[in-house]
């Protein structure tokens, strides 16, 4: 397993235990795990990635209405979609970055 999925892999777990247990400055450490994790998305899937981050940002919040487990699906679901968002918007940054480089 290489650094990269480790990444990956600590930043879902830190973003889903924060949606539940309080732990200080969990919003900054799931904004830097996405940072750090969005460094290892290779070119090819950026928009794939991008899509993904969409959907997950307009799809967490409507799960609700699922009795008993609705409401815990959706707050683990918020957490990763910190997660995603972070890593999305450095997507979008290195997308512009290897856009200007000559």
């Amino acid at each position: 397993m290489g650094v990269d999925k480790i990444i990956k892999l600590v930043g879902v777990i830190v973003a889903i235990v924060a949606a539940f247990v309080a732990i200080p400055y969990s919003a900054v450490i799931v904004a830097l795990l996405g940072i750090a994790g969005a460094w290892f998305i290779a070119e090819d899937d950026r928009m794939r990635f991008l899509v993904a981050a969409i959907a997950l940002n307009i799809a967490h919040s409507g799960l609700d209405a699922i009795p008993a487990v609705g409401p815990i699906i959706t707050t683990a679901l918020g957490g990763v979609n910190g997660l995603f968002l972070a890593a999305a918007a450095t997507v979008v940054v290195l997308g512009i970055v290897d856009k200007l480089k000559p």
